[in-house]
């Protein structure tokens, strides 16, 4: 089934992001059987014996639901695999996906060729993220099936162009899959991707307030108590752009707004951990409220899609003359 294919069969044209540490097999099956891709980075696997474990999970906890009747039709999920020089399990982790004929791969932070044949030799589809038009054009000559368009407001790393200046700008040259990313929480702005010219949305901090999620309660807390000014935008922690919620960031002793002079004092082994003490949140936070499963999530997303697509029906309300 091609990535297009996929997508048109989707409940609610969504793809849940791999959330590094907070995505876990209970989130990833709870996303596939309500209808959208869930998504998991093979890196969430602590140990790389551990990642065959979590695929046999996933897989097994899909299976299960479908035999006992408590999902009809799931969604295929996707797993992310970090294409750098810094990964040195991306061989091993690659394998694994090859045995397991993961049917959804997504790379990011470099061109992806080799995860790319591998992927398509055994019949599956490889998403790659971009920030920009130079790394979309270097993705395609790659062979991906498909973009997610990473823009401004992302939670983790996140790109700086507005959706409309990026997936305005791939759809000049390129008629194939576009995920959109960038502060997406509604049913509403999955309809407003598919508006702008993409075939799906992509959703990341939305799923962290959920019971499911693997993130501690203070964490999802923050997430409700939220809005986008609580959101700053730095490459301080990991050295690639990404946003953060500002409160967690003091709460770690740093100051968000001098975060230069804070390196030498708060980081080392002891200390300040990114990974663990500083929580990463996309810019739509101020449209999360409360904590529910990701069955209601999912199913409060379809429900204000289907409300802004009527909506948008009612006479009068969009004006063409």
């Amino acid at each position: 089934m091609s990535l297009q294919e996929i997508i048109e069969h989707l409940a609610l044209p969504a793809i849940a992001s791999p959330l590094f540490i907070v995505s876990n097999p209970q989130l990833v099956i709870a996303e596939c059987c309500n209808g959208i891709i869930g998504s998991i980075p093979s890196l969430n696997a602590r140990q790389k014996e551990d990642f065959p474990l979590m695929l046999s999970t996933i897989e097994e906890g899909i299976q299960k639901a479908v035999s006992t009747g408590k999902c009809a039709k799931p969604a295929p999920y996707a797993v992310n695999l970090i294409v750098h020089a810094s990964n040195d399990r991306l061989d091993h982790d690659l394998g694994v996906c090859v045995e397991h004929k993961v049917p959804v791969v997504i790379t990011s932070l470099h061109a992806p060729g080799k995860v790319v044949e591998a992927v398509h030799n055994y019949g599956g589809v490889v998403l790659h993220d971009v920030i920009s038009i130079r790394h979309a054009k270097k993705a395609l000559n790659e062979g991906v099936d498909g973009l997610i368009a990473v823009c401004a407001g992302a939670g983790g790393h996140g790109g700086s162009l507005s959706p409309f200046a990026l997936v305005g700008e791939i759809r000049r040259f390129y008629d194939g899959v576009i995920v959109l990313s960038g502060a997406i929480s509604r049913g509403d702005d999955i309809l407003a991707a598919q508006a702008m010219g993409a075939n799906a949305a992509y959703i990341g901090t939305r799923f962290i307030a959920t019971p499911e999620a693997n993130a501690v309660d203070e964490y999802k807390e923050m997430i409700i108590q939220s809005d986008a000014s609580g959101i700053v935008y730095t490459p301080f922690f990991t050295g690639v752009n990404g946003n953060y919620l500002r409160e967690s960031i003091v709460r770690s002793g740093l100051d968000p707004d001098d975060l230069k002079n804070g390196l030498s004092a708060n980081f080392g082994s002891t200390r300040v951990k990114p990974w663990k003490n500083i929580w990463g949140a996309g810019q739509g936070v101020g449209n999360i409220d409360e904590i529910l499963p990701a069955s209601e999530v999912i199913a409060k997303l379809k429900r204000e899609y289907r409300a802004a697509f009527h909506r948008l029906q009612n006479k009068g309300t969009i004006y063409v003359r």
